[in-house]
């Protein structure tokens, strides 16, 4: 894993993402985005839902990879995949399936910063 810099009680962020990467290129500039944050040090938390769930799909988004590298956690909403017809085998290791209800208690955390795209 990369050097990720020791900052004391920096915010951490939930960056929400709600599109897939057939949307263009406003996907990987976000997670490049994410990117940015985990490496500077910032605790991230990456939220896939709606089509964005298709992100975390095999190939789909080589960024996530170096994301993940820097210690960002990837939760991926259970419904949208579902919904979708996706199977969770195809998901990244370190993939965790979540219900909106947890993502709803990340989103009102004190301190937390959250990011919807």
């Amino acid at each position: 894993m990369p050097d990720v810099p020791d900052l004391p009680d920096v915010p951490g962020f939930v960056l929400i993402e709600s599109s897939g990467p057939a949307s263009g290129s406003s996907v990987p500039r976000f997670l490049g985005d994410a990117t940015t944050l985990a490496r500077s040090g910032h605790p991230v938390r990456l939220v896939l839902v709606q089509e964005g769930v298709t992100a975390a799909l095999p190939a789909a988004q080589p960024q996530l990879a170096e994301l993940l590298s820097y210690g960002a956690e990837l939760w991926v909403d259970r419904y949208a995949l579902t919904q979708r017809g996706l199977d969770a085998d195809q998901l990244p290791a370190r993939a965790r399936l979540v219900g909106m209800d947890e993502v709803a208690g990340e989103l009102l955390a004190p301190g937390t910063k959250v990011v919807w795209h």
